[in-house]
Order: C-alpha cells, then structure tokens, then sequence
C-alpha cells in the first residue's frame, strides 16, 4: 500500500500527540522532526523512534521526501511556517490559531488555493462520533429551530499565579489567550454541529492574575508545577484568565460561551446545551460518549456511542463497538484520517470538498475571536465580519 511521508514542526505537548494519530493510520509514515535546535529536536527524535531530525524547521521544509507537514510550535510561529511550507509545495495541517491575525490568516487561504494544496486546522474535538451524529440530528430538524446555545470550555491547568506557559504571553499567543485557545475549539464545534454563524458577539474579560511567577527553566505544557519560591521571576500578564461571551446567530438564536483557564477541579471540560423548538441536546467533552436529548413530552434519554445507533456519517469514524470508549487521542486519529485520505485518493485534484477543518475554518475562528477582542475592550457589540 502506498504510504505517504510527513514531518512535524515542534514537539512539545501536542507534537507527540499528532505523531501518535499518524501512526495509528497505518498508510502514513512520520518520517522526520524539527524543534528549537538540533540537542532537542535529536532527543526527541530518539524518544519517538523518528530517524531523521532537524534543529532548523527549514531543513525540513527543503527535504524532498517529506509530503506534509504538521506545525505544532507556539502560536507566533504558525503562520511564518505555514507560507514557507506552502510555498515549498507542501500539505499542511496546522495547529490552531493559524495565525496572529486574520489578514495572515486570510493570505494563507490565497496561497493553499493558488497552490491547489491540501489544508488543514486541528480543529480535532469535530471527531467525536457523538457530534458527527448530532450534526446529522439537526440537519434533518430533530431539534426544530434553534433557539438558544449556550455552554463553556474550562480548565484548571492555569489555577495558581505559579503556573505559567509561553501561551500566558501575547508575543507567543497573541492577543487573546483563553479565548482563542480553547473558546476556539468551543466556537468551531458549535458551527459545525448547527451550520449556524456567529454574528454578533459582547464580551467580558477578566485577568485574575495580572503578575504571574515565572519559571526560571521553561517547562512543557502541562508537565508539572512550580516547588520553590526561588525558581521564579515576577511578570505582568495582559491576557485573559476568563471570558463570557454573550452571542447572536444568523437564524436568530441567541446563545453564551465561558471559558476560563483557572476553574478549580475542571481539567478540560467542553460542555455545551442546544435549545430547538422540538427538543434540546447536551454534551460534555469528560464524558464524550454520552449525549442528551431532552424532551418536555416525553422521556429524556442519554445515547451512548454505539456504531449500531449512530448515524452512518457518525460510523465513519467511529472504531469501535459500543461500550468501548473512544476519547481525546481517537479524535486525532479520525481528523488525521480524513485528511490523509483526502490526499491519498487525490481528491483535491478534482476539487472535492474536503471534510474536514480547513485554513478558511481557521480564518473564520480569527475574525470571531478579533471581534471578540474588540467588544470586550470597547464594552459593546461588536459584528463579526465574514
């Protein structure tokens, strides 16, 4: 079987958990690595059992044998490497936020179609079967009209003023922190599931910590916590903790989304409700294989992932029989699949619509999050221009 060789840019947290998805394919061969400098970019590569490593990213944008590229480095370098792969002739998936901004976001959607490349943003949480099967439930109006959309993403890893990563900087991270970073994921999914657009947004920021101690020695995300009073240094911090953001849809539904990266005890729960004229539906992320369906004349009822009650378009990406979980490292598999698969059998030469998050998904959750930005600094609503 034919085999298609990629490379990964950046190793950190989730630079292990894109190879581990590749690998898990079958008919895809991670053939090289590229982080910082060639002392880490060897370790890791050792670690992973990948034969060839590079200090210098470009290095492995000018290998020949390498036909897509992942880019998992911090945010500020997304879309510098993003537009030099492109123009190096190679499929990209790109970690989120694609860019710094939505006019680096919108030149990248210009060059992947000038280039006829194949794009993509890790928009992973679309591929959990449950949500594939929701988006059929509302296309064929089980829920009625969308009324109301409401819910949160929140996490804990940011809790203490010890805790610190590069994404807390706006240099690194960008303007927004909780909001582009995970009330992204929440925002995309939304879309995805109703085919509604966000139109209008209001928004309250909050900053709990405006000095945070910062580890003399940088560590992963997620790696560990601070121990000694001694191992840090005092730095301002502009970006936001939390967020509530108030939203309009274009069918006239109104919603809200919290995110907020220091809720004690929440280690990394999406969770959202969906009210339609006929029923209503929840979902949370801890417990991905559980869906609600609410009725008022009726009983309620809690589907449980089984491929034998999913949709068929829930079934394509669903591996295993019911009561066999599928979680967080499924997702990447399932996404990874349907690109590989779409450049495997060449569909975008003929055009094919991809299914799956593109750069032009990725733009699109910029302009939402400038506009974000934009009503929580100025205190009114803001349009989100599309």
């Amino acid at each position: 079987m034919k085999k298609i060789k990629a490379g990964v840019i950046g190793t950190g947290f989730i630079g292990p958990a894109h190879i581990e998805g590749l690998r898990r394919l079958g008919f895809v061969d991670v053939v090289a690595l590229a982080d910082i400098n060639e002392e880490v970019a060897k370790q890791k590569a050792e670690l992973l059992s990948i034969e060839k490593y590079y200090g210098d990213y470009k290095d492995l944008l000018n290998d020949k044998d390498i036909q897509v590229v992942h880019i998992c480095t911090p945010n500020y370098l997304h879309y510098k490497i993003a537009k030099e792969a492109l123009l190096a002739g190679k499929h990209v998936i790109c970690e989120k936020p694609l860019a710094m901004s939505s006019s680096e976001g919108e030149e990248l959607v210009r060059i992947a179609k000038e280039k006829g490349l194949v794009n993509a943003v890790h928009f992973n949480l679309r591929f959990y079967p449950l949500m594939h099967h929701l988006k059929k439930m509302i296309e064929k109006g089980e829920l009625g009209k969308i009324f109301a959309i409401n819910g949160s993403y929140q996490q804990d890893w940011l809790l203490y003023e010890t805790d610190f990563n590069w994404r807390l900087l706006p240099e690194f991270s960008g303007e927004s922190r909780a909001v582009a970073d995970i009330g992204s994921h929440w925002l995309d999914l939304i879309e995805f599931v109703t085919e509604l657009k966000v139109v209008e947004v209001y928004a309250d920021f909050a900053t709990f910590y405006p000095v945070r101690k910062k580890p003399l020695n940088p560590i992963e995300t997620y790696a560990g916590k601070l121990m000694s009073a001694e191992d840090y240094e005092d730095v301002k911090i502009t970006t936001e903790d939390y967020a509530t953001v108030i939203l309009k849809f274009n069918n006239g539904a109104h919603g809200s989304m919290t995110v907020n990266q220091v809720a004690a005890g929440r280690k990394n729960r999406l969770y959202f409700e969906i009210y339609g004229s006929k029923k209503g539906v929840s979902w949370n992320s801890e417990r991905p294989n559980e869906l609600w369906i609410g009725r008022r004349d009726g009983s309620n009822e809690i589907l449980m992932k089984d491929p034998s009650l999913l949709d068929a378009y829930a079934r394509e990406i669903t591996s295993y029989p019911g009561g066999h979980n599928e979680g967080f490292p499924d997702t990447i598999k399932q996404m990874f699949k349907k690109v590989y698969t779409y450049i495997l059998e060449e569909k975008y030469l003929r055009g094919e619509k991809p299914d799956f998050p593109t750069f032009e998904d990725g733009y699109r959750e910029m302009l939402i999050c400038e506009a974000i930005v934009k009503s929580a600094k100025n205190g009114c609503w803001v349009m989100v221009n599309d």
